[in-house]
C-alpha cells in the first residue's frame, strides 16, 4: 500500500533544497499548499518589458501523485499579463499533469511553466522586434518617397489625366456660363443678329410695292460732280 503522505514529504524536502529562494509554504498540514515563484529568463525587476514573473500555488491531494495537484496561478506580471496568457498555462499545467500521474510531478511541473514562461517572452519580443522594424522600414520608405518624388506609371498618369480632363471641361462650363449671363451692348446684339443685316432689303422686297419715291429729287443729279464728291470723301 502507498504510503502518499510520506512520499508528498519527501518530495518536499528536494523542493526545498532546489527552489531555496523561489518556494513558499502557505501550509503544511493536514495538506501541503505551497506557492513558486518563477522568472522568465531575460526578466528585470525594473524592466517589465525585459521578461515575465510567475507565481504558481500548488496544493497536494491525500492521493498525489496518483491524482494531479491542485494547481492556481496566483500571479502573471511583466511582460506576460492577462487572464488568456493564465488560462493558457493552466491548461497546459494541466496536460502536463495527466502525462506524470504516478510520478512526483511538482518540479517538473515548475520547469515546464519555466519553459512556457520563455517561450511566450521570446515570441513577444520577437513580434515587438518585427513591429519596430517594420515601422522603421515604413518610416524610410515615406523619406525616400518624399526625396525621390512619386514615380508615374499608366495607372497613376490615367488618374491624372481623367482629373485635368474633368477641371478643364468645368472650367470651360463656367466661362460659358459666365458670357451667357453677360449683358451685351447693342453692337453686339446687332452683330449677333443677322437677320438685322438684311432687315432693310426684306422691307423693300416685302414693302417696295408700296414706296413712292420722288424723282424730281434725283433730276440734277447729272450735274454733280461726283470726283469732285469722291476726292472730298478721300481726304
Amino acid at each position: 500500500m502507498t504510503d502518499y503522505h510520506e512520499e508528498q514529504n519527501a518530495e518536499l524536502e528536494a523542493l526545498e533544497s532546489i527552489f531555496c529562494e523561489e518556494l513558499q509554504f502557505l501550509s503544511r498540514e493536514p495538506v501541503a499548499e505551497f506557492s513558486i515563484t518563477l522568472k522568465s529568463e531575460h526578466y528585470d525587476e525594473e524592466d517589465a518589458s525585459k521578461g515575465a514573473i510567475v507565481a504558481l500555488r500548488f496544493s497536494f491531494t491525500p492521493t498525489y501523485p496518483d491524482e494531479p495537484p491542485e494547481m492556481t496561478v496566483d500571479n502573471l506580471d511583466g511582460l506576460i499579463v492577462g487572464e488568456d496568457e493564465e488560462s493558457s498555462l493552466m491548461e497546459y499545467l494541466e496536460g502536463q499533469a495527466q502525462d506524470n500521474l504516478g510520478m512526483v510531478m511538482i518540479f517538473t511541473l515548475a520547469s515546464a511553466a519555466l519553459e512556457w514562461l520563455n517561450q511566450r517572452c521570446d515570441q513577444k519580443i520577437n513580434h515587438r522586434e518585427e513591429e519596430e522594424k517594420r515601422k522603421e522600414q515604413e518610416r524610410e520608405e515615406e523619406e525616400h518617397r518624399r526625396f525621390e518624388g512619386t514615380r508615374v506609371t499608366v495607372e497613376t498618369f490615367m488618374k491624372w489625366k481623367l482629373a485635368f480632363d474633368e477641371e478643364i471641361l468645368r472650367s470651360k462650363k463656367v466661362k460659358k456660363e459666365d458670357t451667357s449671363s453677360k449683358k451685351l451692348t447693342g453692337r453686339e446684339l446687332f452683330i449677333q443678329d443677322k437677320t438685322m443685316n438684311e432687315s432693310d432689303l426684306k422691307f423693300l422686297e416685302e414693302g417696295g410695292e408700296g414706296v413712292k419715291v420722288d424723282e424730281s429729287l434725283f433730276e440734277n443729279l447729272d450735274e454733280l460732280d461726283l470726283d469732285d464728291l469722291e476726292e472730298s470723301e478721300d481726304a
